[in-house]
């Protein structure tokens, strides 16, 4: 063999071995919680340590804001002061984001709604409007289920029925891979954050700076973590079909220009169909974030969802929804 040859075999040998530490390292990373609204506050619990913040009259109904996938409070940005009028507003960084604590594990959609239901007994909320961006979708009726009387009504913004219903893309699941994924997070640019962000928003939309910061304060077991937990969760039974059975009234909201719901009539249309009292909304010249893109629009159907009478759950309503879960999923035109 000539010298050439052994001088590439070491080579390939000596990176295998660094990319083999490097996913070591980056897999066993975590940070603590530290503040990083301004106004926010680091709640110690048993769970993992939650920054929150409040906005709003202390003694109005209640309004909570769990954010996306990669995100934190501040894609509430928009919305909050027009919530907070009338409202008091809680919004929360899931583990893993913002400033909230980032452990090693414990980011399935049921354990996020745990801590947040702890935070919110904390704070003394009950009988809320729990709003759920996205991955926030999940763990909103996690909480229900979990915590039925910390929640009066359920929002979802652009939180697909299951992983049936959109993706990324094989380049976008790449940072999943071992090994690769790793050692993509350790380099990652700025630009290639904003690049993968651009999906989370309607074509054309400018990625704040802010955002491509809030990818950055993760680490990569929070990161995997918390992208796993929406496929585990609705694995055994979707979205709207764990909706309906907590009984909780639905609004789900869809960008109409989504751009990872592979049709956002068609995820709209699985909520109706699984739940005949469910109401939907479809968000015209928004993405996957119609909080952020469309905040005053987005803000008022959850302030119009909050002073509509809670319909009762009848026995008609309820045989109606049996009948639901038997039909197969159809496509609607209409939002």
């Amino acid at each position: 063999m000539g010298r050439g040859w052994k001088i590439s075999i070491g080579v390939v040998v000596a990176l295998i071995v660094l990319l083999g530490i490097n996913a070591l390292s980056v897999d066993h990373e975590t940070k603590a919680a530290g503040v990083t609204e301004a106004g926010g506050k680091i709640l110690d619990l048993s769970g993992g340590d939650l920054e929150t913040i409040e906005r709003g009259p202390k003694d109005a109904e209640p309004i909570v804001l769990i954010h996306c996938f990669t995100c934190a409070i501040n894609y509430w940005d928009g919305m909050i002061p027009l919530l907070a009028k009338h409202h008091r507003v809680i919004a929360v960084d899931l583990l893993g984001h913002g400033g909230s604590e980032k452990p090693a594990s414990g980011y399935s959609v049921m354990s996020q709604a745990e801590v947040v239901a702890e935070a919110l007994c904390r704070l003394g909320v009950r009988n809320a409007e729990v709003v759920g961006h996205s991955l926030g979708g999940p763990v909103a009726i996690a909480l229900a289920e979990h915590s039925p009387r910390l929640v009066n009504r359920l929002v979802t913004v652009d939180s697909i029925p299951d992983n049936s219903y959109g993706d990324v893309g094989f380049v976008g699941e790449l940072p999943f891979k071992p090994v690769i994924g790793q050692a993509l997070w350790r380099i990652k640019p700025d630009f290639s954050i904003r690049d993968g962000l651009e999906v989370a928003f309607a074509p054309g939309f400018p990625v704040p700076d802010a955002f491509v910061e809030d990818v950055k304060q993760m680490t990569y077991s929070a990161y995997t973590g918390s992208h796993d937990a929406f496929d585990d969760y609705t694995a055994e039974k979707s979205l709207p079909e764990r909706a309906a059975a907590i009984g909780k009234p639905l609004l789900a909201i869809m960008g109409a220009e989504e751009q990872i719901a592979n049709d956002p009539r068609e995820a709209l249309a699985a909520y109706r169909e699984t739940d005949p009292l469910a109401e939907t909304k479809l968000v015209a010249g928004a993405g996957h974030s119609p909080n952020v893109e469309k905040p005053a629009e987005t803000a008022a159907l959850v302030l119009g969802f909050t002073a509509s009478p809670v319909e009762p759950k009848t026995a008609t309503s309820r045989h109606g929804l049996q009948d639901a879960l038997q039909k197969p999923k159809a496509v609607r035109g209409g939002p």
